[in-house]
C-alpha cells in the first residue's frame, strides 16, 4: 500500500478535473446548441481548478525529495521553474480569452498546453530517472542493436500513422450538428 499517499490520492483527483477541463472544452469545440452552452459554463471553473491544481503539485512535488528541490531551484533549471507557470497562466488566459470571445477551438488548445507544460514539470523534476531516483533512462534503455531495429520500424510506421490521424481529423472536422448523422 505504499502507492497510497495523500499525494498520489490528490494526483488522481487533479487528474479528473484536468481531464473534465479536456472534455469540456473538447464539446465546445465540437459542438452546437444547449451542449456547447453547458460545457463553456463548466470549463471556466474547471480551468481555474486545473491551474489551481497544477500550482499545488508544483509547491508540493519539491518537498518530496531533496533531488526535485535542488533540481527545482538550482541553476540553471530554476530557469524552466520561472518559465513553466508563466506558460501555465499564459494557457488559462487563452482559455478564459477563448470562451469569452466565442474562438471555440483556442480554449481546447491551450488546454493541450496546460497538460503539455503539466508534463514538462514532470520531465524537468524526473530526469534523467524513469523511476523517480532509482532507474535512470539509460539504465532502462534497450541494447543499442534492439534500438536501431525499433528505429527503422518507427521510421516506417510513425509517417503512416500521423498520415492516418490527420486523414481522420480532416474528414470529422467542424462541428458535430443535430440534422446530420445516423438517425
Amino acid at each position: 500500500w505504499d502507492w497510497l499517499t495523500p499525494f498520489s490520492v490528490a494526483t488522481g483527483v487533479a487528474l479528473v478535473i484536468g481531464y473534465s477541463l479536456l472534455g469540456t472544452t473538447w464539446l465546445v469545440m465540437k459542438t452546437e446548441g444547449d451542449l456547447a452552452s453547458r460545457a463553456k459554463k463548466l470549463a471556466l471553473p474547471l480551468a481555474i481548478a486545473t491551474v489551481g491544481a497544477m500550482g499545488i503539485f508544483s509547491l508540493w512535488t519539491p518537498l518530496l525529495r531533496p533531488l526535485y528541490l535542488n533540481r527545482w531551484f538550482g541553476f540553471p533549471t530554476m530557469i524552466f521553474s520561472v518559465i513553466v507557470p508563466v506558460l501555465v497562466l499564459g494557457c488559462l488566459y487563452l482559455i478564459v480569452k477563448g470562451l469569452k470571445s466565442g474562438k471555440d477551438t483556442q480554449p481546447f488548445l491551450a488546454s493541450l498546453g496546460l497538460f503539455s507544460l503539466g508534463y514538462a514539470g514532470i520531465g524537468i523534476s524526473f530526469y534523467p530517472y524513469i523511476v523517480p531516483t532509482s532507474l535512470t533512462i539509460w539504465d532502462a534503455a534497450a541494447p543499442p542493436e534492439s534500438l536501431s531495429f525499433l528505429l527503422v520500424g518507427a521510421l516506417v510506421l510513425v509517417p503512416i500513422i500521423l498520415a492516418y490521424t490527420a486523414y481522420a481529423y480532416w474528414v470529422f472536422r467542424g462541428k458535430v450538428r443535430h440534422e446530420e448523422g445516423y438517425h
